[in-house]
Parts: structure tokens; sequence; C-alpha cells
């Protein structure tokens, strides 16, 4: 069975309101009419154009319609997805004039036999459909997970626009609690915050997934937590206590003496908190005063004859 393209169809933009659709339609009536025209195939192309129009000018079908066309294309071999078990009832003002019998396998599985017997087994029942899914990206910082807490946040969601059928996005403002250590990509589920569900079936639920905003200090890998500290030449060569920040404030570190640039020192538990918390690791940035007078580069004149025989490069065979 073959999905239809009800748009493709009419001629219509997916985006078109109820009145470009209305039109489109009387304007193909017409011109495919079996009484008026005498186009080869006339009868199917305007079977087709009252199928596709019994949906559309709907908005509880035309909304379910769109919900399931986000994962299909015209002419793909098609398979209702799981629970699509219940046709619509149909009341109101009939049909556009197809008999009943003409429309398409597709249409009948999707909204079942819309005549006088009812839907399948015999039963009249409405048409209900869970809402989708609606994912967004959370940015969250360094400090947040660290502490966990709440949020509030303000995002667009889609909606359904019973006067059209269409899905919009309207503003909804949620209070969002954030799990201490939560890292990034993980999700949070907010149930029955996403799109409405249709017929007065459940909303569907919104997932957040987590990014962390770059920090100006630390980066994050896993639940550890990396920091480039800067040192003086002295404080590394002669060993030093120096503050160091964290995610939970300052703490001091010992800096071994004869340290080079580039060593790795440990703070144990400082990473990201979790089942068992990250660790944090400050890699050392030896850093040289400039040397802006003449006093200040008389004094590395003086250390360079005093470490003459210091080659840094020749040890590393260069």
């Amino acid at each position: 069975m073959e999905f239809k393209d009800y748009y493709k169809i009419l001629g219509v933009d997916k985006n078109a309101s109820q009145d470009e659709i209305k039109r489109a339609y009387r304007k193909l009536a017409r011109k495919y009419h079996p009484d008026v025209s005498k186009e080869p195939g006339a009868e199917e192309k305007f079977k087709e154009v009252q199928e596709a129009y019994e949906v559309l000018k709907d908005p509880e079908k035309r909304a379910a319609y769109d919900q399931l066309g986000n994962q299909w294309k015209a002419g793909q071999d098609f398979q209702p997805p799981p629970g699509w078990e219940h046709g619509f009832q149909f009341g109101g003002g009939g049909f556009t004039g197809a008999e009943a019998h003409d429309f398409s396998e597709f249409f009948e599985t999707l909204f079942g036999q819309p005549w006088g017997g009812g839907t399948r087994g015999g039963r009249r029942t409405h048409f209900r459909m869970r809402g989708e899914d609606v994912r967004a990206t959370l940015p969250i910082t360094l400090e947040e997970t660290y502490q966990g807490g709440s949020r509030t946040v303000t995002l667009d969601i889609p909606e359904v626009d019973p006067a059209t059928g269409r899905v919009v996005k309207r503003p909804r403002t949620l209070e969002v609690k954030l799990p201490k250590g939560i890292r990034e990509g993980q999700q949070i589920r907010l149930p029955g915050q996403g799109s409405p569900g249709i017929g007065g079936g459940p909303a569907g639920d919104l997932y957040l997934t987590i990014r962390f905003v770059p920090h100006p200090l630390f980066k994050p890998e896993g639940r550890d937590i990396y920091l480039d500290l800067p040192v003086t030449p002295w404080e590394a060569a002669l060993g030093a206590k120096v503050p160091v920040p964290t995610l939970g404030g300052k703490v001091e570190l010992k800096i071994p003496a004869g340290s080079q640039s580039g060593r790795k020192l440990r703070l144990k538990g400082r990473g990201l908190p979790g089942q068992a918390s990250g660790d944090q690791y400050v890699i050392l940035r030896i850093e040289t005063p400039p040397a802006d007078t003449e006093a200040d580069k008389d004094f590395y004149r003086r250390m360079a004859e005093h470490f003459r025989g210091f080659d840094p490069r020749r040890k590393r065979g260069m």
C-alpha cells in the first residue's frame, strides 16, 4: 500500500489555508468531473481529488494526517504505525460527493470506512491519536549541573490550531528540574508536555537534551573537569601552595617543586557529582614575566648566564 500525498494531489502547499484548499478542490473537481472532462483517467483523478479534500477540509483529520506525513513521502510503501486502530466517526455535512467505496485502501486504513455501516468490527468510534513527542536542546552551565536545582525555560512547542488543523508553534513556560551531575547529551523527559493528542488522545512528551554552555575556565570530559592553571617559573621550580578555582569554590593546591609546564595534578572528587563523582585535573602552564624594562632584561641576561648549560631542546634531541 502506497502513501498518498493529499497536498500534492490538490496542488497546494502544506501550510495552505482552508480557503486555499477549498478553492483548489473546486477547481480540480470541475476539471476532472466525469460528466465534463474528456481527459484520460479523469474519473480516477476526480476520486483522488475528493479523497484528498475529505481529509484536508477537516481540521482533526488534517492534523492526524500531518503528524503521520512527517515520516512518509508519496509513493513509499506504507504501514500504519502501532496503535492506529480506530477510524473517525464521520458526521456533519456528509461527503464531497464520492461514493464510499471509491475511497482508497490507504484512506480506509487511516480513517476507517466513512459510510453508514460503521467502522471496523461494526463499531463507530472517534479517532484518538497520541500527540507527537517534541525534542529541544537545553543549554545549561557547569555550575548548574554541579549544584542541581531547577530552571524556568520558555520553549516554542507545536500545538494544533483547532480552527485550521495546522500545527503551529506557541511559547510555553515550564519549570525544569536539573538533577545534580547531569551530563552533556543526557535527556530530561517531561511527560505530557509535547504536542497535544488528537480526538482526546494523550499528549506527547517533551525531551530536553542537555548541552553545556562553554565555560571560561573549565572543560568537562565525562564527569571529570579540566583546568589550565597559569603558574610562575619560581612556583614551578621551588614549589608553592596556590588557590585554584573549582565548581564548588576555591581550594588550595600544592605544586610540587620541580614541576614542568603540562604537569597534571588531581583534585579528587572535585568533578561533576554522581554515584561516583568525577575529579578535577589541573594542568600547569608556566608563564614567564614580561621583559618590559631594562632592569627586567638585565635580570633575564643574568639568569641566562647562570643557567647557560641548560638547553631544553637538546634534552629532547632537537
